[in-house]
């Protein structure tokens, strides 16, 4: 079997460490905080994200950095605005490895995407990206969940590598089309939430989500996307899921907002910096993003959630 490090011991990095692990592959779970591994090691399970997910005897949490080194296959699940000094600081240790990114989001200060941001650091490394409509939750829990792995060249191999009986991946040569699926769904999704916490209802909703994936559509293309990739589980699959669960961090940081609550801290929400990043992508671009820009605005505190409900239903009426 194969010699995994999952690197990021949130709740996506250790669903998947502990599928992996499942499956027989002598896992690690790698995690910035040392007494965090040290805890998880011992208890078997990681009690602040997956407290029900118990760790298959071939998982091993540490904060050693010599289990990156030893990897044949380093998964990321690092957020996206943490991966350039994550890289940065383990660039010995992942030199030349496959590094599959696992993150989902746009770099905040540069516009980059995460497979860019790798490429500048680990030029000798082999890249894929890990994306699509995945709850850690239903993951670990070995449900049934269908994922897209995205390279330039043949990845066959790790296609089958990474593939377990309930984790099905789907190859794509299209790494940045789904990059920005998995990225820009999040904006989406947190508008959807705001939408069905502030009272708007269903139609709103798949409404915000139409036009929100044209939007996405948009965006992608300008960017070199295949528009197919975004039909596909990476952006099509993954929008659906994420604008429709509370389970999606980002949307209920929307449902939260749109009830008239505030921001929690201490969790991630990828769609806060991938809004930013998106809007500045948008005007470098020329690219019409009205959600989107409404989205950021409100995050910023530049809207209330009444402002940005009544910008919004006042767009002006045009074909679809």
């Amino acid at each position: 079997m194969t010699a995994i490090t999952v690197a990021g011991a949130g709740a996506f990095g250790t669903a998947l460490a502990i599928a992996l692990a499942k499956e027989g592959h002598q896992t690690n779970l790698w995690a910035r905080n040392a007494a965090a591994a040290k805890d998880m090691q011992a208890s078997r399970v990681n009690a602040r994200y997956l407290p029900d997910a118990r760790f298959p005897e071939a998982l091993t949490a540490n904060h050693d950095a010599k289990a990156l080194a030893a990897a044949e296959i380093v998964l990321l699940a690092v957020p996206t605005q943490n991966l350039r000094p994550f890289l940065k600081g383990h660039a010995r240790q992942l030199a030349g490895k496959t590094c599959v990114l696992c993150c989902k989001g746009i770099e905040k200060d540069t516009g980059l995407l995460p497979s860019r941001v790798t490429a500048d650091i680990l030029p000798d490394a082999r890249i894929a990206v890990l994306t699509g409509p995945g709850f850690a939750q239903e993951i670990a829990q070995g449900l049934p969940t269908a994922l897209t792995l995205a390279a330039k060249g043949e990845c066959a191999t790790l296609q089958a590598q990474l593939s377990t009986q309930s984790l099905r991946l789907y190859l794509s040569s299209d790494p940045i089309g789904a990059q920005l699926g998995g990225a820009l769904k999040n904006v989406i999704a947190i508008a959807c939430g705001i939408a069905i916490g502030a009272g708007l209802g269903e139609s709103a909703r798949a409404a915000l989500m139409t036009r929100g994936y044209a939007e996405m559509l948009r965006l992608a293309v300008d960017m070199g996307a295949d528009p197919t990739t975004l039909s596909g589980l990476s952006g099509l699959g993954d929008l659906a899921l994420t604008c429709t669960s509370m389970q999606s961090r980002n949307y209920s940081l929307g449902h939260e907002l749109g009830t008239g609550g505030a921001m929690a801290g201490g969790t991630t929400f990828e769609g806060v910096a991938t809004a930013r990043a998106t809007m500045v992508l948008a005007q470098q671009r020329g690219i019409d993003m009205p959600l989107s820009r409404i989205v950021t605005a409100v995050l910023e505190h530049d809207l209330t959630i009444t402002e940005a409900t009544k910008a919004l239903l006042s767009r002006p009426l045009t074909s679809e």
